[in-house]
């Protein structure tokens, strides 16, 4: 249509919304008008953190601890609940959050002064609980696979979440780690169609180089677990046993799930992108997704918000049930050995 901003290829969101935080807001549209060079363009910021690891207080979560070398991220998944993080460093959750990327440089240094340190007992940490800590920048800063340096040197456990598949450069690591039971991996699996890959999650691994990465990591016995997630109702929920039955033949161990929930400014960034990109749908989707949270976009309940209630809701868990059912009855993930970071920090128990 005439008038209206040219479609943002690579990129997830298609506006910008103000920050709720700034006090001086001088256009309360959030539709953003770029220049063809600015479209793409993406800004790495340094920042210095003097702590790494945060504590995750929510029983959603499986670790107590998650660590994030990056804040804001490229991949530009449109559903991500982390956008609006980016408010409270002065951006928006819209393209901002894809194209100004912070970087914890220092990242591994703290994380190594936190783990020696004499009274830290050893607790699965969750790399990363955010961002991706494998988004496009890491191939060239390899902040991640320095901490993963620093973890395996303690012999301490990490859980990894990711979708991109430059997680197979560290494989040597995670080889090692995974031999002494240190590490999980999860691999993020939304679709099986690429065509809806290249809009909903457009600077992620593609479906092939995902299953890819799963076959792989399986082979060199690193246990993973695939993320079938978010769950959009009347956009990628039909897919869910294709993904079970792919998946568990490439070898992955397990598989959870979680629902799509449109928090803060994500709701206006998705319907956004959502009627631009599926108007015959886009009704129905936005109904369903209030109808699976109690008639709103978003659930902040511990215990609720990741699952949704309603019938939708029931149906899908009991698909899904019946999916890992079929596909992963009898495979398990072996237990985090959290023995070995102790022996590290204290040889001579080795010797009792």
């Amino acid at each position: 249509m005439t008038g209206q901003p040219a479609y943002l290829k690579g990129r997830g969101a298609q506006i910008n919304p103000p920050n709720r935080f700034d006090q001086h807001v001088y256009d309360s549209d959030p539709t953003v008008s770029l220049d063809d060079d600015e479209k793409l363009t993406t800004e790495y910021i340094d920042v210095f953190p003097k702590t790494m690891l945060n504590k995750v207080d929510s029983p959603d979560i499986p670790l107590d601890w998650s660590l994030n070398p990056y804040q804001g991220c490229e991949h530009g998944c449109i559903y991500c609940y982390a956008r609006n993080t980016h408010n409270y460093w002065g951006y928006s959750a819209g393209t901002d959050f894809e194209q100004k990327i912070l970087v914890k440089k220092n990242a591994a240094e703290l994380v190594e002064q936190k783990i020696k340190h004499p009274n830290w007992k050893a607790s699965p940490l969750m790399l990363s609980g955010n961002t991706d800590c494998y988004q496009p920048i890491e191939k060239k800063l390899e902040i991640t696979r320095s901490i993963l340096e620093v973890l395996w040197k303690y012999r301490h456990p990490v859980g990894i979440i990711t979708k991109n598949s430059l997680i197979l450069r560290d494989i040597d690591i995670l080889k090692k780690m995974a031999d002494n039971h240190l590490v999980h991996v999860s691999i993020s699996v939304t679709t099986l169609d690429e065509d809806l890959r290249r809009v909903l999650e457009p600077r992620t691994a593609s479906v092939q180089s995902r299953l890819f990465t799963i076959e792989k990591l399986s082979a060199q016995g690193i246990p993973v677990n695939v993320m079938f997630a978010p769950v959009i109702p009347s956009i990628n929920d039909h897919e869910v046993f294709k993904v079970a039955e792919w998946t568990s033949k490439l070898g992955a161990r397990s598989m959870g799930y979680t629902s799509v929930r449109l928090n803060g400014d994500v709701a206006v960034i998705f319907e956004d992108w959502l009627r631009k990109n599926f108007p015959d749908r886009a009704e129905k989707v936005m109904n369903k997704i209030k109808a699976n949270h109690g008639g709103s976009l978003n659930d902040s309940q511990f215990g609720r918000r990741m699952r949704g209630e309603g019938q939708f809701a029931e149906i899908f868990r009991s698909q899904f049930h019946l999916a890992r059912k079929k596909f992963f009855e009898g495979k398990e993930t072996p237990p985090y050995n959290l023995e070995l970071h102790e022996q590290m920090k204290n040889p001579q128990l080795s010797l009792f």
